[in-house]
């Protein structure tokens, strides 16, 4: 059950403004190779920065090419994303397009790579979740805003990619 869920993201413009917002920083963060929104510095992230890559994604209806910044950790060879959406009651649109189709591209700074995407098993996101509340304590009050469970999405290489 949500607790103290703020009023505030329950406007329909908080949708349009994660979706332009997210534009913006993709835009200059690949401008200059994640010098500027490289890292998240917002809420939990004011003391302590989070590193934030480029996922790149195809629209599960469009075909079209989507990018999304998101906040990640790193364990081992693999990136951790949390499909928080600041803690709205529907999943975000690039969690529903991975899901469709695992192929993407990340871009952590200036190198790009091809990884593959799965949900993470219940195991491991009891495992992972501790970690990314150690990166990003807000993850917290997002999953206590909302019903849904928040996906924890693992990227691993996509050894079957074809180069780009």
């Amino acid at each position: 059950m949500p607790t103290k869920r703020p009023r505030q993201l329950d406007s329909p413009l908080v949708p349009t403004m994660i979706k332009y917002s997210a534009r913006a920083q993709a835009w200059v963060y690949r401008k200059t190779n994640g010098r500027i929104g490289g890292t998240w510095r917002i809420g939990a992230g004011l003391r302590k920065p989070v590193p934030t890559l480029l996922l790149e994604h195809r629209g599960r209806k469009s075909g079209k090419l989507f990018t999304a910044p998101l906040l990640y950790l790193t364990d081992g060879a693999e990136i951790v994303i949390v499909a928080s959406q600041g803690g709205l009651p529907t999943h975000p649109q690039w969690y529903h397009n991975l899901v469709a189709d695992p192929h993407a591209h990340i871009r952590i700074r200036a190198e790009r790579r091809p990884v593959l995407a799965r949900v993470a098993t219940t195991d491991e996101r009891t495992r992972l979740w501790p970690l990314l509340l150690r990166l990003y304590a807000d993850f917290d009050n997002y999953q206590s805003w909302t019903e849904r469970k928040i996906p924890v999405v693992i990227l691993s290489e996509d050894t079957a990619a074809a180069p780009s």
